[in-house]
């Protein structure tokens, strides 16, 4: 169901909400989500790999350094960019998400690796060895891409994205108990799941991007329902079954089209069985504080406001001449009632 012509959103930007200080630079955001208190952690691919902020953008904490003022890695990203970093604890920033404990999941796709960790950065658990399995066997990991923890029973459902077309499900402790999904455009098949959330306590729901939709499965894998949207990509569940809000973060349309009004780079929010009920964002992509560049992670704290972290260098800013190495990459967009 689509919105009428005359729909109003619900929502408006906060310009400049995050206030980062001299010293500290994102290169893009990457992934955000929040806690119980509404803090907001924003996983990227700057120099300090975790930033924490309160709800009026103010830096609380961060942490993923060892020695921050010490030892510096070079390092080449998969699209060929040189990257200097601090030394850190991942390779890759790429997705993160809260489980019903406050306890933060850690994706890093080039690690191949799924860190848990306190809200204040203790390691709890890491998920995958490092080594990369050929891509499509199915087996773990080939570039990961989200994770999310079923409240009900503390199952761990890691979405296999990049060089995979799976869903793999592990108990709490990290052991494997089952996995699905294959390469395809038909029900129940993947072309890059790139995220997913818990929808219900038997239902989880994946953001199949390249198909331009987001797909239903139990907790069995075994598919539910789909509908579509524009390169699914970054997914936040509020609410559980029948009372659930889904929003999903639609990234832009290919280079050709770029300037094409109303095709992707916004935030459309849907009821549990796929009725849009809203949507936000400029109809145009840029850098602007109404405007998207390619969102990729959506937060939603208690309030209603909205976080989206953008890959923005990667898909925009590196391609610019000369480079715009940090482009805008963190938005917030408040609920108006």
């Amino acid at each position: 169901m689509s919105l009428p012509p005359d729909h109003v959103t619900n929502y408006e930007p906060v310009p400049g909400w995050a206030k980062i200080p001299h010293g500290i630079w994102l290169r893009e955001a990457t992934s955000v989500t929040v806690d119980s208190k509404d803090n907001v952690y924003v996983f990227n691919r700057g120099n300090v790999p975790i930033l924490v902020f309160d709800p009026d953008g103010n830096l609380i904490d961060m942490w993923g350094n060892d020695d921050p003022q010490g030892s510096v890695r070079i390092t080449e990203d998969p699209y060929g960019n040189r990257l200097q970093f601090w030394d850190g604890w991942f390779m890759r920033a790429h997705g993160i998400s809260t489980d019903h404990e406050d306890n933060l999941w850690l994706v890093d796709d080039v690690g191949n690796k799924i860190h848990k960790y306190t809200t204040s950065g203790e390691h709890l658990l890491t998920i995958g060895t490092g080594e990369e399995v050929p891509r499509e066997s199915g087996k773990m990991f080939n570039r990961p891409t989200d994770a999310a923890v079923n409240p009900a029973t503390g199952d761990v459902f890691i979405s296999d994205g990049y060089g995979n077309s799976r869903v793999h499900r592990m108990d709490a402790q990290g052991n494997h108990i089952m996995s699905w999904g294959e390469s395809g455009t038909d029900d129940g098949k993947f072309n890059l799941p790139h995220n997913i959330a818990i929808l219900d306590d038997d239902l989880v729901i994946v953001c199949d991007r390249e198909s331009h939709r987001v797909e239903v499965f139990t907790t069995e894998g075994e598919f539910v329902r789909q509908w579509p949207a524009h390169k699914a990509c970054g997914i936040e569940v509020t609410g559980k079954g029948p009372d659930a809000t889904v929003y999903i973060g639609e990234q832009g349309p290919a280079p050709v089209q770029r300037g094409v009004a109303d095709i992707g780079n916004r935030v459309s929010i849907f009821d549990w069985e796929g009725n849009m009920i809203d949507r936000f964002g400029n109809p145009h992509f840029g850098q602007g504080p109404d405007q998207f560049l390619w969102p990729h992670s959506v937060a939603v704290d208690s309030r209603g406001d909205v976080y989206i972290a953008e890959v923005s260098f990667v898909e925009w800013g590196r391609h610019q001449n000369p480079p715009v190495d940090t482009p805008a990459s963190l938005r917030k967009w408040r609920r108006k009632n």
